[in-house]
Order: C-alpha cells, then structure tokens, then sequence
C-alpha cells in the first residue's frame, strides 16, 4: 500500500509531509459557552459580530478564522496558493465573500455540513501532488442564517422536536503545506450519496447515520486499518439521535467502535444547553477539529485521529418537491508524525 495514492475506489493516500501547518476555530456566544469554550482562537459576544447581518457575520467568522489560522502558521495571504471553502448559504456566498476580502483563489466546495472535511482533502490532493505549497480550507455556519433558509426565520419562533439539531455558529480554517508540521493528513476517504428515504428536516441524524457509516467501512476497507488503529473516530454532527443509529450499523457489519466512537455535535454544548438532540451545521465538525482535536493531538492526547464530517443534501427546494434527504460523509485520517505503522 505504501507509495499508492489512491487505495480502492474511494480513498485517497498522502505522502507522510502533507502537514497540517496551523488550524483556527472562530465561534459563537452560544459555543462560547460550551464544553469547548476555551478551544476556540475568537468568541463573539453576540450573534452579530459588529456587522448589519447575521449573513455578514458568519462571513466575518470565515474571514477572521482564516486570517488566524494563516497568522499560526506564519505566513501571509500572499502565499497561500490556494484557498477551499464553503458554506450552507445558496451560491457558497460566505466563502465567495470571504474570498473577495481575503484575495486568495478560491476553489469553492459544497457538501453540506460535511464540507469541512471535503475541503480539507482537496486542499491535501493540492499540496501532496506539487500543485500547491501551501492551501487553507475553511467553513462556516450561523445559528440565525441556516434557520432563515433552511426552515423558518428566527422570528417566526417555530416549535421543533427533540430529534432536531442546533446549527453551530462557528467557522473553522486549516492550513496545509509540505513539511514543517507535527500532524499529517494521511488518507482521506470521499463518501457516496445515500437515501433512506426520509424525509423530516427536523430528523437529519436518521438520515446522515447511513453514510457515516458506509464511509467509515469504505475507509477500513480501503486502508486495512480497524477501529484499533484510531484513538478516535468522531462524526460531523449525527448528535444524540444518529450516533447510536451509526454504531448499531456498524456493529451489525462486525466493527466494534467502542468508547471512541463519538460525535463533534453532542461535544459542543454543555447538557443544560437547549440544543434539542446536538449541534449541526459545517461549524460542527470544523470548531472541534480545528479548535480542539488537532491541540489534543499536539498535546499528546491522541495519536491517530478519524474525523467523518457528515452532510445532509436537501434544500428548501427538494423538500418542497417531496425529495427525501440524500447525505454524505466524508472522512480524513490526522497521525502524529512520528506514528509509522498501520499504513
């Protein structure tokens, strides 16, 4: 398998120097006061963030996330060659906008809430095959926006059920270049489109444990690795109802996951936080990987990572038609360096 870079139809191989040069988590007054709350690089004491908008505000989360992680990593907009971003707003308009502010080439990336990592393994194929030195990926979600569009305004004050999820607000950016970092994006597994058939917009986990799960056997599958090669194997945000749905999936097909098996969206928020089942949104996966995971593995807490940002892919106008849900995951595997075996 070594020196091969793509393994099976789905899964992607990188040389051990695609590094991960420096991560930056931008988050919310609602986050901000969460399990996580010291994680994060900026928290906003409101969901404004000194703009006009609340669309302008998750903009300006993008923005100031990127702006960080580029600064960790010592270097300036002017070198980074590339930059993949995405969003849950119509035409990608925080990362384009972003984009405009930032004055880096966009490559603009839409997987829903599983973009974060379908950012990143580009920004990996980028950098590992010479067609970049350095690329920064990067997300964002707003509370206030994706209810706008996805289902009612805020205002309107609509009565949920407990099945339904909190959209993050949040943004997240990483920085990849060739050497020079302690953490390597070693694989990177891209999923398939799944349907149930389910169809309730205030039920996302039922519908995105399908993929998760699939991805995440394609992954073993692909590499030869189990769910001992992995400290940790986290979802995007299947919170309480998907996450017990995805063990169950992955246990009938033999995979034991364990205490390892966890889920960015249920790591969020504290318990007395009203969030319904767990947090959502491309800020779900992109807060706790950039913001915390990647310091746990810095700090000696892990040593292999498997993060499956997963992605639910309606629109207003799919669900007005009657479409059920179709979902993806995507997958990407982080190791400490110095961690040579199981490839």
């Amino acid at each position: 398998m070594k020196g091969k870079k793509l393994l099976g139809r789905s899964t992607w191989g990188f040389s051990e120097d695609v590094c991960v040069l420096a991560s930056a988590a931008t988050a919310g007054p609602m986050e901000g006061k969460g399990q996580l709350k010291d994680r994060y690089d900026k928290i906003y004491p409101d969901l404004y963030m000194g703009q006009d908008t609340w669309e302008k505000a998750e903009r300006k989360m993008l923005e100031d996330a990127v702006q960080i992680a580029i600064q960790k990593a010592n270097l300036t907009p002017q070198q980074i060659d590339f930059y993949l971003a995405g969003d849950l707003l119509n035409q990608n308009i925080s990362a384009s906008f972003s984009a405009k502010t930032n004055q880096i080439p966009l490559l603009g990336v839409y997987g829903a809430c599983s973009t974060s990592m379908l950012s990143l393994s580009l920004a990996a194929v980028l950098v590992d095959g010479g067609y970049a030195n350095y690329a920064v990926a990067g997300v964002s979600s707003h509370n206030c926006t994706a209810e706008k569009q996805y289902r009612y305004p805020t205002e309107y004050g609509g009565q949920k059920p407990d099945t339904a999820q909190w959209t993050v607000t949040g943004a997240g950016a990483c920085v990849l270049g060739k050497g020079g970092g302690d953490i390597a994006v070693r694989y990177a597994t891209i999923g398939k489109v799944t349907d149930l058939g389910i169809k309730n917009p205030f039920d996302m986990g039922s519908a995105m444990a399908p993929a998760a799960a699939k991805t995440i056997q394609t992954h073993f599958a692909d590499t030869g690795r189990t769910v001992k090669d992995y400290d940790l194997i986290v979802t995007g945000d299947l919170a309480s109802v998907g996450l017990p749905i995805a063990r169950e999936l992955l246990e009938n097909e033999g995979y034991n996951m364990g205490q390892k098996f966890k889920d960015c969206g249920l790591l969020i928020y504290t318990s007395d936080q009203e969030t319904f089942a767990g947090g959502s949104g491309c800020a779900s996966s992109a807060i706790v990987t950039y913001g915390h995971l990647l310091k746990e593995m810095e700090e000696g807490h892990y040593d292999r990572i498997l993060v499956v940002a997963t992605g639910a892919l309606l629109s207003p106008i799919s669900y007005q038609q009657g479409e059920a849900i179709p979902c993806i995951a995507h997958a990407v595997s982080f190791e400490k360096r110095q961690q040579k075996g199981g490839s």
